[in-house]
């Protein structure tokens, strides 16, 4: 099937050796590639019970079959394993230039399995995979470790994926980091890695992604070029970025704030869109073969933060310190930024963590930790979070045993232990849907349902009928993520243009019911993962809060009967009953 090596590498650890494995065509036809074969690998590879942090365990790399080409928005990888951030399914995709090396080194997924003895760098390429020790490297952070282990390897083009000193002490939020700026950033995967005493993983080749017809391939590119680039909402990728949102959540009274317990936060206007490009130097950086650009390089050039450098910050950084946590000092949300990509952990869930403990000063719960808007207080907080030392060390396994910790099990706003994303679902009912029934925790990119709610595409307040439309969009998403492709560009991918690209891609014509089933079976795969590990129907549920806690502008709630109502409908149309 083109678009494929079907080659896939299966790596031991802690033997440092490895094997080749021929991946089936009809596993390929069945579910493409990334969230497809990750899934389906998953699910045969990891079974009830596994240790997240033990050995049992396994981390799998996946491309898709449009990683390594022309096609706009493929410059992406996933990555796969069971999280011991919720104990469930795990999957975290990243951009920046990684991906397409993966898929020149020869392979369309690849298993890491067992435990190195010691701190490891892994090297794989066309070449074969070679093992170097990184017990040097053990300690420092990404920025610096990714330009160690490429200077160790020392092969011009290729690419790292890297942790940082969370990742190394299992801090369940931890992250995996490349190009300095880019995260796989959810579940924890991190800290996967930092069991097994890896380091990173280098990737380089030359291995050519075959594909089916380069002409259409090339005629497609061309098109969804000419047809978009000028839209309105590229022009606002490519200005803003994603901190364009602030402004369009607070109008909308869903932009969380002060610990989930307001929708407008007072200070946005210093944290949107507009001040970031006007009060810094911002400069637009892309994926390879990405017109959207949402990529924004800011550097400080005033203040105490004067010099310095991050990609960032995007919406769901400035939702976390800014709103959640209070603080209306952009600079001091970047320097949040920088600490969290250095030290290698999820900002989101940091963000959400720091803002909890927050909400235990406000309450006189423990007054060590810091205030509402205390910025320099929330740096060292998070510090202590990614060391696990002092008062960080409470709240560096989760939020579940966090709250525990600190009598706030009530209090905190989380589903499967994994906090949502910036937009409140009291206000918008299809994405509390979304968050309910994801299967890595609360989780709004499954299907990116706030931007119908957002545009009037359905109201946001009904629940009539928004299981279906929810779905519609989630198994459309689900087929770029087997791809892999970018989710921002799902407007301009709607399932005609889908079947376009997959064809020119792999010589499949597949039917849009075809691409349906296959989104429904990968996504009940993902259900049967949870399955497996414990979490069943009574998980797919939100924080009491919000059913019980209206938001004071607007007294929008979400009660329980409402979201009983739209999961029931959910798991009909997904054959679950």
């Amino acid at each position: 099937m083109k678009g494929f090596h079907g080659k896939l590498l299966r790596v031991d650890l802690e033997s440092q050796t490895c094997r080749e494995e021929t991946l089936p065509e009809d596993i390929l036809r069945r579910y493409l590639g990334g969230k497809g074969l990750g899934s389906h690998l998953l699910l045969q590879e990891v079974q009830a019970g596994a240790d997240p942090l033990g050995s049992e365990n396994k981390v799998i790399f996946t491309v898709g079959p449009a990683t390594g080409t022309r096609a706009p928005g493929s410059s992406r990888y996933g990555l796969y394993s069971r999280s011991p951030l919720t104990g469930g399914y795990a999957e975290s995709y990243s951009g920046g230039k990684v991906a397409p090396k993966i898929k020149a080194a020869g392979y369309d997924a690849i298993i890491l399995e067992g435990q190195a003895k010691e701190p490891l760098l892994l090297e794989i390429s066309d070449l074969g995979v070679k093992f170097h020790p990184a017990k040097d490297l053990w300690g420092t952070d990404t920025y610096t470790a990714e330009d160690a282990v490429l200077a160790r390897v020392g092969v011009a083009g290729a690419q790292a994926v890297v942790i940082g000193p969370a990742g190394e002490n299992q801090v369940r939020l931890a992250c995996v980091e490349n190009n300095y700026w880019r995260s796989a950033g959810r579940g924890g995967l991190g800290a996967v890695f930092g069991s097994k005493n890896l380091k990173g993983v280098v990737f380089h080749g030359s291995k050519v992604t075959p594909v089916a017809d380069e002409n259409l391939l090339k005629q497609f590119a061309s098109q969804l070029l000419r047809e978009n680039k000028d839209l309105p909402g590229v022009k606002g990728y490519q200005k803003y970025g994603t901190t364009q949102s602030v402004a369009l959540l607070n109008s909308a009274k869903a932009f969380p704030t002060r610990y989930w317990s307001k929708g407008v936060f007072e200070g946005w206007e210093k944290i949107c869109g507009e001040a970031f490009v006007t009060n810094f130097k911002v400069k637009a950086k892309t994926c390879p073969n990405c017109f959207i650009a949402c990529g924004k390089l800011a550097e400080v050039e005033h203040g105490v933060r004067a010099g310095l450098k991050v990609e960032g910050p995007e919406y769901e950084t400035i939702y976390v310190f800014g709103g959640l946590c209070c603080i209306d000092r952009m600079e001091e949300i970047l320097n949040l930024n920088d600490l969290c990509d250095r030290y290698g952990i999820d900002t989101m869930s940091t963000g959400n963590l720091i803002a909890l403990a927050m909400e235990a000063n406000a309450r006189g719960i423990n007054t060590r930790f810091p205030a509402f808007g205390d910025a320099e207080g929330a740096a060292r907080l998070l510090v202590e979070i990614a060391t696990r030392q002092g008062e960080g060390a409470v709240l560096s396994d989760g939020i579940i045993p966090a709250a525990q910790a600190l009598g706030l099990e009530d209090v905190a706003i989380h589903v499967k232990g994994m906090e949502p994303a910036g937009y409140d679902p009291r206000v918008l009912k299809g994405v509390g849907l979304g968050y309910a029934t994801s299967a890595r925790g609360a989780c709004h990119l499954r299907a990116t349902f706030y931007k119908p709610e957002l545009t009037g595409v359905i109201p946001r307040d009904t629940t009539e009928g928004k299981a279906a439309l929810y779905i519609d969009y989630e198994d459309r998403l689900t087929i770029l993520n087997a791809m892999i492709l970018c989710v921002f560009y799902r407007d301009m991918l709607q399932w005609p243009k889908l079947q376009t690209l997959i064809k020119a891609l792999t010589g499949v014509d597949y039917t849009v019911e075809e691409l349906r089933r296959m989104a429904n079976e990968i996504i009940t795969m993902t259900h049967q993962f949870n399955l497996r590990q414990g979490l069943g129907r009574d998980s797919d549920r939100l924080p009491k809060r919000l059913h019980r806690e209206p938001l004071p502008e607007t007294g929008a709630v979400i009660t329980e009967a409402e979201l009983t109502r739209m999961v029931d409908d959910y798991y009909t149309l997904r054959g679950w009953l």
